[in-house]
């Protein structure tokens, strides 16, 4: 299933970064948060909105917004192309389906393993028993 890239539903808001940059870091804004909100887009289905909003409940906020800052790069384009790559792969992955597990059983032979060690096992206990009360 392809993904539509949310880009064009995405709104930015700028702010100053923090970290390495020098004095560019205090005078420009190249920090960049994208929000967007799942319940108002027109790219996909309502079973996908409800999938989205379920899978991503702890990012997205009660107002229904979902937020992700980007501030790795020194250039507010750099930033807003990382937001946005953000913002796809997390929806990809929530929208993906998980393989359903199927259970299996252990074969003969590793009943038969796990049954002599434990034989082993206990015969050792056995065995430290009668040491001490020989000892005592």
């Amino acid at each position: 299933m392809e993904i539509p890239n949310i880009g064009p539903e995405l709104s930015f808001k700028t702010s100053r970064s923090s970290g390495a940059g020098g004095q560019n870091v205090n005078k420009v804004e190249t920090a960049v948060t994208a929000s967007w909100k799942p319940a108002d887009s027109q790219l996909f289905t309502e079973e996908q909105k409800v999938l989205i909003a379920k899978k991503l409940a702890n990012r997205i906020h009660k107002e229904g917004v979902l937020l992700v800052r980007a501030t790795t790069h020194r250039t507010q384009l750099a930033n807003k192309e990382e937001a946005i790559k953000k913002i796809n792969l997390l929806v990809a992955n929530a929208l993906l389906k998980k393989k359903a597990r199927i259970a299996s059983k252990p074969s003969k032979a590793q009943k038969q393993k796990r049954l002599e060690h434990k034989k082993l096992h206990g015969q050792k206990k056995a065995d430290r028993r009668q040491q001490n009360w020989k000892d005592a």
